[in-house]
């Protein structure tokens, strides 16, 4: 199959024009006349996942491997080692990034994995109305997303109405109208800007409120690729963080 293909089938489910302007999504490595074998699916790439990819593949992530333009590749950073590993192998990468947060991701997560029902959605948040505890929302937070330790603002102790989005969006704040707001990558000084408004906050992380990237593309593949004989590998990048938890 040619890349050209299955490109133009995952612009008609979430359309590339849609991503942010200083997103890069989209194929970054390869040629749409190239053909491939076999099809990998993975929010992010890292070097013990590309050393165990096939030869004459294609990975379709998340997460762009290369967000603004490369002035040197010297293969002694993150992006440019991974790039010379899929140059060696023949293996093409597209990137689906902002589009699909906009168009399915943030939805699947909050109604398919968390279970909640969207009252409302904008291009990134979803508001939901719950009737929880704020304990009562961590503890389940918790078992949805598999968190050992949740960071969290806590201003109310009610919970009526949340905000959610996946990924990093503090940058979003002034767009948010709930009591509580969920997404990853809190920093000190958001947490002291959300205080300071009486909006609580619970920092899911980055990498455990997206990681169902690959079930959710793979079921909205799941027709296209039984007509054209081909099969979808899952493959899972490693979280760089690990926790310390001390033991007693």
């Amino acid at each position: 199959m040619k890349i050209r293909d299955i490109y133009e089938f995952l612009n008609l489910i979430s359309p590339f024009e849609l991503q942010e302007k200083w997103d890069n999504s989209g194929l970054l490595v390869g040629n749409m006349d190239d053909s491939f074998e076999n099809l990998y699916l993975s929010m992010d790439l890292d070097l013990e996942l590309v050393e165990n990819l096939k030869p004459n593949s294609l990975v379709i992530t998340h997460h762009p491997l290369i967000f603004v333009g490369l002035k040197k590749v010297n293969y002694d950073t993150y992006s440019t080692k991974i790039l010379k590993e899929l140059i060696k192998k023949d293996i093409a990468l597209i990137s689906m990034h902002t589009n699909i947060d906009k168009t399915h991701l943030n939805r699947f997560v909050v109604e398919n994995i968390l279970g909640f029902k969207i009252a409302n959605q904008n291009e990134f948040i979803a508001n939901c109305e719950v009737n929880m505890s704020f304990d009562e929302l961590l503890k389940y937070l918790s078992s949805k997303l598999n968190l050992k330790n949740i960071k969290f603002v806590k201003t109310k102790d009610n919970i009526k109405t949340l905000a959610i989005c996946t990924g990093s969006a503090m940058s979003l704040i002034d767009e948010v109208k709930a009591d509580c707001f969920i997404t990853g990558d809190i920093k000190y000084h958001d947490a002291m800007e959300a205080k300071a408004r009486g909006l609580s906050l619970i920092d899911i992380r980055h990498y455990e409120s997206e990681n169902h990237f690959n079930i959710l593309l793979e079921e909205l593949l799941e027709e296209y690729l039984k007509k054209n004989k081909l099969k979808a590998i899952i493959t899972a990048s490693k979280n760089p963080f690990e926790f310390f938890k001390e033991k007693h």
